[in-house]
């Protein structure tokens, strides 16, 4: 019985000398990838993208509430309105204050107990898991836990400080014009300070152990290896978690919400709420969506700056 063999498998010929290299051919996407995305893909186009767009797009009319109301173009008119609209730039100052201080101190925070959960405690694993609780609960019961808190007069608070002998009389901590916004940042800190303290603590287990042994037989304390070894490891991580941060704090709505709604007069009203005011409450849905629109080129350029200083840094 005969049997064929097979012909040699040409060799490819070199490319003459000085001939331009072979471009290869782009890799097609596989359709299987394509129709495994699609799923994932739909909802975000439908309930982010398609808003956003749609939001953009308002801005720039007169859009209001109504029935059978035509809405017209009418181009950077609200934007212009809105430059010249002092209580929106005080809500946005009022923003920027409670924005920058929880992001400051749920960073502060969440450092010294990421710091505290990293060593080798008895019942860790209990500590991580209660540590999630303010996170895992929803704003709207933070909200309504907190107010209880600080009552004036059936207050946790309020009966602990009289009981030290701090205060003598009541403090209604919501409606007073000098500590309201103090109180709301308190409450947002605790309520974001644990995906902070996640984020930093799954950074420190990265921390390779030898450099805190190198530098402890240095005679390096605890607070110089913190500075030296564990802070410039964790500056990548800390910039993330910063950026996030201040753009969730910033577009902050529902709990300040159920806090305060604003009071006392404006004194907390953020940049969210004075927009849902506009919207829902007066019908002008163009000028809303213009102050959200303002609100995002801000923000994006505040975190363009402090990301670009971030990143000069660690080269």
């Amino acid at each position: 019985m005969s049997s064929t063999t097979a012909p040699p498998r040409a060799e490819p010929t070199p490319p003459a000398p000085g001939a331009p290299p072979r471009r290869r051919r782009a890799a097609r996407p596989d359709r299987s990838v394509l129709a495994l995305m699609v799923p994932a893909l739909v909802p975000v186009l439908l309930f982010s993208v398609a808003p956003l767009v749609y939001g953009a797009y308002l801005a720039f009319t007169d859009a209001r509430s109504g029935r059978n109301v035509d809405i017209g173009f009418v181009g950077l008119e609200n934007f212009a309105e809105l430059l010249a609209d002092g209580d929106f730039w005080a809500s946005f100052q009022i923003g920027l204050v409670w924005a920058v201080g929880v992001t400051v101190l749920q960073l502060a925070a969440g450092m010294g107990l990421a710091l505290l959960l990293d060593q080798d405690l008895r019942l860790r694993w209990l500590a991580r898991t209660l540590a999630m609780v303010p996170w895992a609960m929803p704003p709207v019961i933070v909200g309504l836990m907190w107010r209880l808190v600080y009552h004036p007069d059936a207050g946790i608070l309020n009966a602990t400080l009289r009981d030290l002998g701090l205060i003598s009389g009541d403090i209604d901590w919501l409606n007073d014009f000098s500590v309201a916004l103090p109180a709301i940042i308190v409450v947002g800190v605790w309520t974001g300070m644990p995906q902070t303290t996640i984020v930093l603590l799954a950074g420190l287990q990265g921390v390779p152990r030898e450099l805190h042994e190198a530098a402890e037989v240095d005679g390096a304390g605890a607070w110089r290896r913190f500075r030296n070894v564990t802070l410039p490891q964790l500056r990548p991580v800390v910039a993330t978690i910063t950026s996030l941060n201040f753009v969730w704090n910033m577009n902050e709505f529902a709990l300040v919400w159920v806090l305060t709604q604003g009071g006392p007069g404006g004194r907390t009203r953020l940049p969210m709420l004075y927009a849902y005011e506009e919207a829902f409450r007066y019908g002008f849905f163009g000028y809303a969506a213009a102050m959200g629109v303002a609100i995002v080129i801000v923000v994006l350029a505040v975190l363009a700056v402090y990301l670009r200083r971030q990143l000069k840094e660690l080269r």
